[in-house]
């Protein structure tokens, strides 16, 4: 798929570069914006967007709306990333955007400052095309995706509900084409919730078992009921539930002595069979069947959720199959993300560039792939709104 040379009624497209290399000289590692919000907002006022820079904790964050009617469609994404990791790991600075051979280097230009990038050369064109276009377009945007995502997206969003801004449906650009630009349309994800178990034993001599009670042997029992067999065999939009132990601990550095305490950390990736009020009761019975005293901490970072083919699906469906001659698969794979923050008030997707670099060291996107998101941003947009 290559980039249109020429609108739809003539001239030439926006080009994302400038901007994408804008947003990566900015080296906001999350939670710092280090400039990158105002950069985002100096494109965005002179095409009529009011723009609301909102603070919550240590977090910048941007809601920027152009017009007040229905249908409200809103981009969300981040201008916050990860650590780039040793300098010396990368060819070039990895806050430079330098580009070479075609390709835009630098920390974010996959996840995802290239993808807002190319959402305002899409949005520009779609404007010039419809500048009295029907409905409103937004832009949230977070720097606190990459972080503990407790003063971005989800406070914001709680700041537009007080003022009767919620939209009408959202598009999540993170990047989530898997192969090829537009392949991966995701209209859900599996939640995620990790718990903390401490089961308590009694200490003793292991020469003397019989007057201890061993805390890592009830456990493994316990792991053993919750490993055996897979918790469900997926739905029909989702893969199946999984449970992952990622971490186990007695704290005992003597071969001789049977612990008094054993920890274990588990990891559950769960579809829309369960919540994790449902899974929390699960591992509660278990260790209820194995008869253990113990302490149990969980915390859930989202709960999975699904937006139904219906007409936001089959308006990106559509835009997908203009831009690229073939329908996008609809998926629910992968981790979570802040479009589960969103999905408590409208339709949400993600679509955005091919992830294949996103948090590498070297960290890239072709610049013709770019261009050729930002032109199907604007499908998105001439699609939803008309």
């Amino acid at each position: 798929m290559g980039e249109s040379s020429l609108l739809p009624g003539g001239g030439t497209p926006t080009d994302p570069l400038p901007l994408a290399q804008a947003l990566i000289r900015c080296p906001s590692v999350t939670p710092a914006d280090a400039g990158a919000l105002g950069v985002l907002e100096a494109a965005l006022a002179p095409l009529g967007f009011a723009c609301h820079r909102l603070r919550f904790g240590e977090v910048e964050n941007l809601y920027a709306r152009r017009g007040t009617a229905s249908p409200h469609f809103c981009f969300a994404g981040h201008t916050d990333v990860v650590p780039p990791g040793p300098a010396e790991g990368w060819a070039d600075d990895p806050f430079s955007g330098a580009v070479r051979d075609g390709v835009l280097y630098g920390r974010g230009a996959c996840d995802m400052k290239g993808g807002i990038a190319a959402f305002v050369a899409g949005l520009t064109d779609y404007l010039a095309a419809h500048p009295d276009g029907p409905g409103s377009i937004s832009l949230l945007i977070t720097g606190d995706e990459e972080g503990p995502a407790r003063d971005g997206t989800v406070k914001v969003l709680d700041w537009m509900a007080a003022r009767g801004e919620i939209p009408d449906m959202a598009l999540v650009g993170e990047p989530t084409s898997r192969a090829r630009l537009g392949d991966i349309v995701k209209v859900g994800r599996r939640g995620s919730m990790t718990a903390w178990i401490t089961l308590f034993g009694t200490q003793g001599h292991s020469a003397y078992p019989q007057r201890a009670d061993n805390p890592i042997h009830r456990l493994v029992r316990v792991l053993h009921r919750l490993t055996a067999q897979p918790i469900d065999g997926g739905s029909q939009f989702f893969e199946a539930t999984t449970l992952q132990v990622t971490g186990f601990d007695v704290g005992n550095a003597a071969n001789n002595v049977i612990p008094g305490e054993a920890r274990v950390m588990l990891n559950i990736r769960f579809n829309d069979l369960h919540s994790s009020a449902s899974l929390t009761e699960m591992l509660h019975a278990a260790l209820r069947a194995e008869e253990a005293r113990y302490e149990m901490r969980v915390e859930c970072s989202g709960e999975s959720f699904l937006t139904r083919p219906g007409p936001f699906v089959e308006a990106l469906t559509r835009a997908v199959r203009r831009a690229t001659g073939e329908a996008p698969a609809l998926d629910t794979g992968g981790g979570t993300s802040d479009a589960r923050f969103l999905a408590r008030h409208c339709p949400v997707a993600e679509l955005g560039a091919v992830g294949s670099t996103m948090h590498k060291l070297d960290e890239c996107v072709p610049v013709a792939e770019l261009r050729s998101l930002a032109a199907l941003y604007r499908d998105v947009l001439a699609e939803c709104l008309g």
